[in-house]
């Protein structure tokens, strides 16, 4: 598959053009090969878009600062230029925050929203610690915590048995713009204040995923995420971590596009007769 561009944002999409749109939104220090799994299964009933976001995988670093504003606004504007005005939203860590922020200030633009290990409201402790990490990007190299970033991400065992996917995952996180990654993670220290009781309420299909070991975003981060969000449904995966979305997809993926199906039911049924 070769990389698609618009104006300066790397891009894929998979799948007929007349099935209905779903969007991936990975989460920072990643890139759109996240969700690489994913698209075989649901590029078969939906369009399916990935793309960068800016100073990640193939994607340009953007010159005005890195908010949850000019986030959207990046994904905004790569839908008006596919022409798609309305699709759901699957954003994970970071990505679970952009999509937020669109689906409360632009409502008509989400058929549905799916939340994958996406931070919220943090007690003082946790908040300190998370900016104190945000503060020390500014000056560090990337590799400088990198193996402390494994751990929170990933379990004992999968550190020790998967090689392969930590080497890829190290790769990604390397080839970031590093002024890029700083002001993603400042974004991640402070932009959830931004989505804490929000005075609009979404209200589209909400999903909220999670991992049970997850420490950034926790179980309890999940439900207080569900509270602001009327009739979502919550889901905590066992024993994984951060990334449990790479070292289970299925765990994942099969719980996703079952929520997919359901708030897409009657356009894919029509797809499917067409």
């Amino acid at each position: 598959m070769s990389t698609l561009w618009f104006k300066g944002t790397a891009y894929d999409i998979t799948g007929r053009e007349d099935a209905p749109a779903v969007v991936l939104i990975h989460g920072i220090g990643l890139r759109r090969e996240l969700f690489v799994e994913f698209l075989p299964s649901l590029s078969t009933e939906l369009r399916v878009l990935t793309y960068d976001l800016p100073g990640h995988g193939e994607s340009l670093p953007i010159e005005q600062p890195v908010t949850l504003w000019s986030l959207s606004q990046q994904l905004l504007n790569l839908l008006d230029h596919l022409g798609i005005q309305r699709c759901a939203l699957v954003g994970f860590s970071l990505g679970g925050m952009i999509n937020r922020k669109i689906a409360l200030e632009h409502p008509a633009r989400v058929a549905a929203l799916a939340i994958l290990n996406s931070p919220h409201e943090r007690s003082p402790e946790q908040q300190r610690l998370v900016e104190e990490r945000a503060a020390s990007t500014q000056s560090e190299a990337l590799d400088a915590s990198l193996d402390a970033t494994l751990q929170r991400w990933f379990t004992v065992d999968f550190l020790a048995t998967h090689q392969e996917s930590i080497s890829r995952v190290r790769r990604w996180f390397l080839s970031n713009d590093k002024a890029s990654f700083a002001a993603h993670r400042n974004l991640l220290a402070r932009g959830v204040l931004e989505l804490i009781r929000p005075e609009r309420i979404v209200e589209c299909p909400t999903l909220v995923m999670t991992s049970e070991n997850d420490t950034g975003s926790t179980p309890e981060m999940a439900y207080k995420i569900a509270d602001d969000i009327p009739d979502s449904k919550v889901l905590i995966v066992p024993k994984l971590k951060h990334l449990g979305i790479l070292e289970d997809t299925d765990a994942f993926l099969v719980p996703l596009k079952d929520f997919l199906r359901q708030s897409f039911s009657n356009t894919i049924k029509s797809v499917e007769r067409a």
